[in-house]
């Protein structure tokens, strides 16, 4: 049952929310943090496992050193410190997907802190958020909780542990409280988070992929009274996968907790799961600190200490970051601010980019994916990337436009064809008939035919009144189907009348 909570508007009118975010990304390496067992999504239960996986008596663990260099990557990307010399702790606790009763992690010596990023916002305001650290750690298995209405612990009839994941080496991004946001912070959250998955993308230390939990957020949230009060009593909102759900996760405990302080009680401290189906949050357990997991330096590991000249060559080989990409290409391609907004927003950046690749001109590539295909998308419900058509194609449609085989509105039935399945832009084409009438014998036929019919619109012509022109051209686009080229036909009937 979902708490009370009280409107969103009054919410932040009467309190400052105030919002940090852990993000952890699983690392695109070969083998897992600690051992040697290959990773990769989707591979049957407990196959990817060894001793150390297992945390097993004796077994050993030796550091992923393609690990390191990812999470200095990651470091220097979001501007952080390199810590000259670092090293790994247990962090203490029993769960089942743990199998070694302790997570190894970073504690009070991460690989990379005291650093920042900005983050733009729909309308193009940019918000500078702080980082604290960046640490390394892996991550733990996976329960699979079987019966119940939930799918949750609670009410299972029985639980299933598959420990492939056990020991993936992840990199837990953590920001300092996020103040000033105000009544923005749900949307402050969600540019962040799409900020730093655009980035792990870029780096190349990550597929990112929310869906498959490449990606995850642990959402904080607190209410003060003013911005000048001490920090309120915040909730951790867990593994949270998606943009859209982190900004209503926002949203909702922004509303929830107001309606908890609007009553006189206490925010308690804690974790909390979000359901997308209800779009509310529910408790989880007591929020543990960090003394509560007993911390100490991992007796089996030695520290950390990146050579400063290797920091400096990974920091050499960093690739343009997707914020600087953006501003270049904008540039390039003539777009306004507003434009390349819109293009962002609207996850078109790649797409554009790879159909002016394939020798589309950028406006045209934009009015084919902001317009047509944006509209197709929305009325279907999905993203423009899910749509069956590729870069590839709209370049070769545009191609077709610009050869003259194709007018604007031709294209357009050419990309239903192409959408519906079937086939490239040239095989539609051929097998709707649908190439502009090129035979200058057949169009003066059909302009005669359409001349001989509407002699009181000749006069007009021939009289010196152009407007009629439009009627002689409809009747000649009817009669080829809209296959004939209007400007064109425009030209021949001028010519037809004058002669």
């Amino acid at each position: 049952m979902s708490e009370p909570a009280v409107a969103y508007d009054e919410a932040v009118e009467r309190y400052d929310p105030v919002i940090g975010i852990e993000v952890h990304v699983e690392l695109g390496t070969r083998t897992k943090m600690f051992d040697g067992a290959e990773q990769y999504f989707g591979a049957d239960p407990n196959t990817q496992i060894t001793p150390v996986s297992l945390g097993l008596p004796g077994a050993l663990p030796a550091v992923n050193g393609t690990a390191v260099e990812y999470a200095i990557r990651i470091g220097l990307a979001l501007n952080c410190a390199i810590a000259e010399s670092c090293r790994f702790a247990r962090k203490n606790y029993f769960y089942p997907d743990v199998p070694k009763n302790f997570q190894t992690s970073q504690y009070d010596e991460p690989i990379a802190h005291d650093g920042w990023v900005d983050v733009e916002l729909e309308d193009g305001t940019v918000f500078r958020v702080d980082i604290e650290r960046a640490h390394m750690e892996e991550d733990a298995g996976k329960n699979t909780h079987v019966g119940g209405a939930t799918g949750r612990i609670h009410g299972a009839v029985y639980s299933l542990v598959d420990y492939n994941r056990a020991g993936v080496p992840l990199v837990e991004i953590v920001t300092r409280p996020i103040t000033g946001a105000g009544e923005r912070a749900p949307e402050v959250a969600r540019a962040y988070v799409q900020t730093l998955r655009d980035m792990f993308r870029a780096l190349g230390v990550s597929e990112a992929r929310m869906e498959r939990g490449n990606v995850r957020a642990d959402v904080n949230v607190s209410l003060r009274p003013t911005p000048q009060s001490p920090l309120g009593t915040r909730t951790e909102t867990k593994n949270v996968n998606s943009f859209r759900s982190v900004e209503r996760a926002v949203r909702f405990e922004i509303s929830r907790q107001a309606a908890v302080l609007d009553e006189g009680r206490a925010v308690v401290q804690e974790t909390r799961h979000w359901h997308e189906d209800t779009l509310s949050t529910t408790s989880g357990r007591v929020k543990s600190d960090a003394e509560d997991y007993r911390y100490f330096p991992e007796p089996d590991l030695v520290p950390i200490v990146p050579d400063p000249a290797w920091v400096e060559q990974i920091r050499a080989t960093l690739p343009e970051l997707p914020a600087a990409r953006r501003r270049r290409l904008a540039t390039e391609w003539g777009y306004s601010d507003p434009e390349m907004r819109d293009v962002v927003n609207a996850g078109a950046v790649e797409l554009i980019e790879s159909t002016v690749a394939a020798g589309a001109a950028p406006a045209a590539a934009r009015k084919w994916w902001m317009g047509e295909l944006a509209r197709t998308a929305k009325e279907q419900g999905v993203e423009l990337s899910e749509l069956p058509v590729t870069p590839q194609q709209i370049g070769a449609l545009q191609a077709l436009v610009d050869g003259g085989t194709l007018t604007d509105k031709l294209a357009r039935q050419v990309l239903e064809g192409v959408l519906a399945g079937e086939g490239t832009p040239e095989e539609v084409v051929a097998a709707r008939g649908l190439a502009v009438v090129s035979d200058e014998g057949a169009l003066l036929a059909a302009i005669d035919e359409a001349l001989a019919a509407q002699p009181d619109v000749v006069a007009k012509i021939q009289g010196g009144n152009l407007g009629p022109v439009g009627a002689i051209i409809g009747a000649v686009m009817k009669a080829t189907r809209g296959q004939a080229d209007a400007a064109r036909v425009r030209e021949l009937v001028l010519e037809r009348v004058r002669s």
